[in-house]
């Protein structure tokens, strides 16, 4: 996917501070969660470097018609309002059951208290909001793509800035 031409100019700043980055590993630029407060919130955690992983409900991906990210891979994480915060690589990608993820993958989260009983009752309230959003019932074996990711390079701006 080519760069979205509204990030050009964060791209070539991250290139000119990470030179080997290659626009062909570009994947896309999103922002976490479904309202301005997560989205703000949980790209923070991941600037601080709490949060060094990520799920996507894979009906919603398979809906949206856009692949799951691969292993090396490139996104931009953006702020609510679409300004962009940093970049981050995608570094594994498991697909498993709401209900197989484990209190390690819940706590590299780095969401709440990091607990998996915290993890799982937040994105369960989140991936019902999203199977409702699909026409799906949400169930414990809904099938998650479980993502850890590390921040490549990061702007100077903060989640709460707006564009």
């Amino acid at each position: 996917m080519p760069i979205p031409p509204q990030f050009a100019d964060f791209w070539a700043q991250a290139v000119a501070h990470v030179p080997d980055l290659r626009a062909e590993d570009f994947h896309e630029a999103f922002c976490f969660g479904d309202s301005d407060a997560l989205a703000d919130e949980l790209a923070s955690l991941v600037l601080q470097g709490r949060k060094t992983a990520t799920t996507s409900l894979v009906w919603a991906v398979a809906v949206e018609a856009r692949p799951l990210p691969r292993p090396g891979q490139l996104s931009i994480v953006k702020n609510w309002a679409g300004q962009p915060l940093c970049l981050i690589v995608t570094t594994s990608l498991e697909a498993l059951p709401f209900d197989r993820v484990d209190a390690a993958f819940a706590a590299e989260e780095g969401e709440d208290d990091g607990t998996l009983s915290t993890w799982r009752r937040n994105h369960d309230a989140y991936f019902g909001r999203e199977c409702a959003r699909i026409g799906r019932v949400a169930r414990p074996d809904m099938p998650v793509a479980c993502e850890r990711l590390c921040v490549v390079y990061a702007a100077h701006a903060t989640p709460t800035q707006r564009a």
